[in-house]
């Protein structure tokens, strides 16, 4: 059994509440941070237990704090991502739902670190109930003396706020973000200056994901030496993945960085195998913006080592026969999956997120979009795979936020790794066309 870290004690009836939460260990990082800590021997302890942001882009999340700017008499701010919208992952809506307390824990013990007397839970509008989840759990805090005036008689002023956003999921880039929180349109900033000196209305701002700030409990009470010393290589501590598609037991695991995939989708204590006992045909290891991989270069590298649950292990090789642990959304797909049919789902979505701000992703996003609808249609032609090609190829990199990069790279590695499909579906329309009209008769359950 792999050894849980976050996740300990989601099992327990009740941990959701206050009560529960602190009868099992709650708020002892707060407690610890406030009476035998300085903020900055709590920022070397992030450094020390190499904790990398677990949103997706997997900077060190110490070194990080180490560059936010300390001017005098200017305010400082932490902000909490937790607008998940990347199809796939549903990792931090489990963490905020089961054990809500543990983030706030996180919030008050990082902000503390950081000196900062005021801090924000940015959550997706889709995610509504969990945030009233979150102000309950909140609610509590205040009442039992850990957030408002001079905490624990520290002199540690601390409020602490939950901002509904509108449901859009370029508001997940974080200066995006920042700007919807401000009240403004969600259009990401061009970058300098960086939040950490210029972030929420002009001030200082560090910007982490949910699962991020919750390590810091753990590191905390048991210092950044331990949490260093759980994973692989620069992948310490735990990882919380988002396991879904064509297994037996989809669901959220928290696994030990540097297990091998082929253990993640096939043992019995995780995904459990493909369902229906049907043969893997690729994976989208971390979110639909990540590289899609085949069977056989998800499982083993390029160069016949097992392939790891890391940062490093995942990217091995590059895009070419690499992708990216991302935020951890594990998608695995079985033999009777379509890769267009799926690639053009992702590009649906990437064209309707699109802020528009940047024309290569506007106008990108949406003729791939158009591209493979036709393709899927059986009305695509050979040069229609090597246009998609030079479209991605013509975002990637070219716009102010990653969302050009996300909706590229999915297209990019699909016609790497699966051009034949692509070219089936334009020589061989009629047979595309044939099984499409099975499947419609699937589902109205006419087909014999």
């Amino acid at each position: 059994m792999g050894k849980k870290i976050l996740l300990k004690n989601d099992h327990i009836p009740g941990i959701q509440s206050y009560d529960v939460y602190r009868q099992h260990g709650g708020y002892a990082s707060v407690e610890k941070a406030l009476k035998t800590m300085t903020p900055e021997v709590i920022v070397e302890e992030v450094k020390k237990s190499g904790l990398r942001g677990r949103g997706g882009a997997g900077f060190p999340t110490g070194l990080k704090w180490s560059f936010l700017a300390k001017p005098e008499g200017v305010a400082r701010y932490l902000v909490c991502n937790a607008d998940e919208s990347e199809p796939g992952t549903f990792k931090d809506r489990y963490l905020m739902e089961r054990i809500p307390h543990l983030l706030i824990e996180g919030m008050i013990a990082s902000s503390f670190a950081l000196g900062a007397k005021t801090s924000y839970i940015y959550i997706r509008g889709e995610y509504f109930y969990v945030a009233r989840i979150l102000e309950q759990a909140i609610e509590e805090a205040y009442a039992k003396g850990w957030l408002g005036k001079n905490i624990l008689g520290s002199g540690f002023d601390f409020d602490l706020h939950v901002h509904v956003g509108a449901g859009a999921y370029i508001c997940g880039e974080e200066t995006a973000l920042l700007e919807s929180l401000e009240g403004k349109r969600g259009n990401p900033r061009i970058k300098p200056p960086f939040p950490a000196i210029a972030g929420l209305y002009a001030c200082p701002t560090i910007v982490n994901n949910v699962e991020t700030i919750a390590a810091v409990v753990p590191i905390i009470n048991d210092g950044g030496d331990a949490y260093a010393q759980i994973g692989i290589g620069k992948s310490t501590g735990t990882k919380l993945i988002s396991a879904s598609g064509h297994i037996n037991k989809p669901g959220v695991y928290e696994i030990e960085m540097g297990i091998t995939v082929e253990d993640f989708i096939y043992s019995d204590e995780y995904c459990g195998g493909i369902k229906g006992g049907r043969k893997l045909k690729a994976v989208v290891a971390g979110g639909s913006s990540v590289p899609i991989l085949p069977a056989e270069l998800i499982l083993k590298t390029a160069a016949g080592e097992p392939r790891l649950m890391s940062y490093e292990s995942l990217a091995d090789g590059g895009f070419a026969t690499g992708t990216m642990l991302g935020s951890g959304g594990f998608i695995v797909m079985d033999e009777s999956t379509s890769i267009v049919k799926n690639l053009w789902n992702f590009s649906r979505f990437y064209h309707h997120e699109s802020c528009g701000q940047c024309s290569p992703c506007r106008e990108g996003t949406g003729w791939m979009e158009k591209i493979l609808h036709r393709i899927l249609e059986g009305h695509g032609k050979m040069s229609d795979v090597d246009l998609l090609w030079d479209i991605q190829g013509k975002i990637e990199g070219k716009t102010i936020c990653p969302l050009g990069d996300a909706a590229a790279w999915p297209v990019a590695s699909a016609i790497r790794h699966f051009r034949k499909e692509f070219e089936d579906y334009v020589q061989k329309p009629s047979s595309i066309k044939d099984v499409k009209h099975y499947y419609r008769l699937h589902e109205a359950g006419t087909a014999s």
